[in-house]
């Protein structure tokens, strides 16, 4: 399998070290809901000093990833599969109108990248880990919001996608197997690649409906 959006590690400054791979533990529950963010430890463990640690915990708070009380401490926040409903309401506005903006650059310059999934996704192994097609799954979003070229919309929806997919992650003992959902992307990239942005916009807004209903019929 490809590894997608693959970093710079030698330009990549401490902080954005920190908050990449925070980011990483606490969507794949290695950092379990609730579990004590232990400062001094992870410092150590990742290379970096407590200065650039605490910047990356503040993005993460934003992304409600931790959350941080007074004289407690952070902490990683609860999985709150209420939140979904809203998550998915902004995605099912937001998660068309990028598919729209990739179909009508056919890919534009992350066209051969696209091409690359699509031969991905036909040698994937259905009975790969939850955790490498949870990630897989994200990269393949990651990269569809960049052909958008639009930084604000790939940001917004980056932050929805990895709540959702920590939701999936907490639940994924209820789920089906991931694999026939990231399959559903290869008409998706189709779309995009042929500059079908109506398709595409209808094939996004089914998707981030699909996921919900999963969801639902899971609880």
């Amino acid at each position: 399998m490809t590894t997608l959006n693959t970093v710079d590690t030698n330009s990549e400054s401490l902080s954005a070290r920190a908050y990449r791979i925070l980011l990483d533990r606490l969507i794949m529950l290695d950092i379990q809901p609730g579990e004590p963010i232990m400062e001094k430890q992870l410092a150590e463990e990742m290379g970096v000093g407590r200065t650039p640690l605490r910047e990356a915990l503040k993005r993460l708070e934003s992304d409600h990833l931790v959350v941080t009380y007074p004289r407690r401490g952070t902490f990683a926040s609860q999985v709150d599969v209420t939140e979904l409903a809203h998550v998915s309401e902004v995605r099912q506005a937001l998660e068309p109108l990028a598919a729209r903006r990739a179909a009508e650059a056919r890919g534009g310059a992350w066209r051969e990248d696209l091409l690359e999934v699509l031969d991905d996704i036909q040698d994937l192994n259905p009975d790969q880990s939850q955790r490498d097609l949870l990630s897989y799954d994200l990269s393949v979003h990651r990269l569809i919001y960049s052909v958008t070229q639009n930084e604000h919309l790939s940001e917004t929806l980056i932050r929805l996608d990895n709540i959702a997919t920590r939701i999936w992650a907490a639940l994924s003992d209820r789920l089906p197997s991931l694999y026939e959902h990231i399959v559903e992307h290869t008409h998706l990239i189709k779309q995009i690649l042929a500059g079908e942005a109506d398709a595409a916009e209808q094939t996004a807004s089914d998707h981030v409906k699909n996921f919900y209903s999963m969801v639902r019929e899971a609880l």
